[in-house]
């Protein structure tokens, strides 16, 4: 009876061990129907990007090669996981597809989400991945040249993608006397600025200085709006489908990855340093 007992805590204590290991990977995954960290397909991970996806974030609009900042980051945190590459199934969205309500044909999405208490309303973020500011782009001869203030800025003609945390900023702190232009995309914008049509447009830092240094000849990036100017500072979370327990899981993944430097080696290696770009002050 002794001995028998002995092998019955054993399995329990093996068991207990199971129930314990990492949610995803190729014996241990956890599927849809349970687990601490459920995922829409058993032994996979999936993860949802921009259609297309834009540089810095992903380069080449290949985000399984993990070349760019938010494809690397996307691998990192499945990596955490405990999904190799082979594992993770990317698919593509729109930026307003992938917060309305309802259910998500990915496990979570990064397109530079920020977060805010209305998206939350229908969508659940983690903890953040990336913390930028916003930034203002124009070409040579743009009435947005020089600009040290939001005073400086009201009669500029600007433009941004629809649903953006940088059309927010446009509307409710620059206040600028023309209604700004409001694009589908990033790509409208840029069009939009390299024909005269607007005289700048406002996106998130790293965006803005790949845009003056790669995209647009001619182009500049004027000035950044830091929290401590009296800006706003955007913070990039994952999304998910609302009160997804996925969350919990991948917010100990950025934990760790934040932890070790690595998320900080990430953000080293793909996105370029903000020094020497101008404040403008909203006060």
């Amino acid at each position: 009876m002794i001995r028998r007992l002995g092998r019955i805590s054993l399995a329990a204590a093996l068991v207990g061990t199971f129930a314990l290991a990492a949610c995803g990977g190729d014996d241990s995954s956890s599927d849809s129907s349970g687990g601490d960290c459920p995922t829409l397909t058993e032994g996979k991970l999936t993860i949802g990007t921009g259609s297309p996806a834009y540089e810095p974030w992903v380069i080449g609009d290949a985000p399984e090669s993990g070349e760019g900042f938010e494809a690397a980051v996307g691998l990192a945190v499945a990596a955490e996981l405990g999904y190799a590459g082979e594992n993770v199934v990317w698919v593509r969205t729109t930026f307003d597809e992938a917060i309305q309500p309802g259910a998500k044909s990915f496990d979570f999405n990064l397109q530079q989400y920020s977060i805010t208490p209305e998206r939350e309303e229908t969508i659940s973020f983690s903890d953040p991945y990336y913390s930028s500011n916003q930034a203002i782009v124009a070409l040579e001869g743009s009435a947005a040249i020089g600009a040290t203030s939001v005073a400086d800025l009201v009669d500029v003609k600007f433009g941004a993608q629809s649903g953006t945390t940088s059309l927010d900023f446009i509307n409710d702190v620059i206040k600028p006397t023309t209604e700004a232009f409001v694009y589908d995309d990033n790509a409208g914008a840029k069009a939009a600025l390299e024909a005269g049509q607007i005289d700048a447009i406002v996106v998130d830092l790293p965006t803005a200085l790949y845009i003056s240094a790669v995209e647009i000849e001619g182009s500049s990036v004027i000035g950044q709006f830091p929290a401590a100017a009296g800006g706003t500072t955007d913070d990039f979370g994952l999304v998910f489908e609302k009160d997804n327990p996925l969350v919990a899981c991948a917010n100990k993944a950025l934990a760790s990855l934040k932890e070790s430097g690595e998320l900080a080696k990430i953000q080293s290696k793909w996105l370029s340093d903000n020094a020497g770009v101008p404040e403008i002050s909203v006060g």
